[in-house]
């Protein structure tokens, strides 16, 4: 957990490797919560839980009529989290539509909105994280090798639950906070 302190203070994007179940959001919130960007917007984003049209409208916006059913503008993830942080979970379920978007953002901190032409200029940093085997996958011509690349500035590898035995007990306090907090 070094890592985090060292990541924290630096304003690149992070790649958080680990199986599932290992506290990668955790991570990620940690990550932002002693950056400099802790008093603005987090958001997470699982991109394993949407459908690929649905994740690109998700995360940047959409305009009036841009598909069937968009009956009014929409901002997205990244505009709503301009300034903050965002957390791209399980980035390698993305496709590669979205990965191209999301490289650009990366590149030029800025985007246009599903079906528009307004150029939208945004600050986010990104944090990202996956179970998956990205190495593999960019070898595979499943993952555009550029975004890995801008991706993993710096890599966190959280190793499972099955060797972290001092951890269990942190993460069960947490998650018996934020239940007790829900009921």
């Amino acid at each position: 957990f070094k890592a985090i302190g060292r990541v924290a203070a630096q304003n690149v994007p992070v790649l958080i490797r680990g199986e599932s179940g290992t506290g990668k959001e955790l991570v990620a919130r940690a990550i932002y919560q002693n950056s400099n960007r802790s008093g603005e917007a987090f958001i997470s984003v699982n991109c394993a839980a949407l459908p690929d049209a649905l994740l690109e409208s998700e995360l940047f916006g959409h305009e009036k009529g841009a598909f069937t059913g968009a009956e009014k503008q929409r901002i997205g993830k990244f505009e709503a989290c301009s300034g903050g942080t965002i957390f791209l979970d399980e980035i390698g379920d993305m496709s590669q539509l979205v990965q191209s978007k999301v490289l650009r953002l990366l590149q030029q901190q800025r985007f246009e909105r599903v079906g528009g032409n307004e150029t939208i200029q945004t600050d986010v940093r990104i944090i990202t994280a996956t179970n998956l085997d990205l190495d593999q996958m960019v070898r595979d011509g499943e993952f555009r090798e550029d975004l890995f690349y801008r991706l993993n500035g710096l890599t966190i590898k959280l190793p499972p639950l099955r060797e972290r035995d001092e951890d269990i007990v942190a993460l069960l306090d947490h998650y018996l906070q934020f239940w007790s907090a829900q009921m």
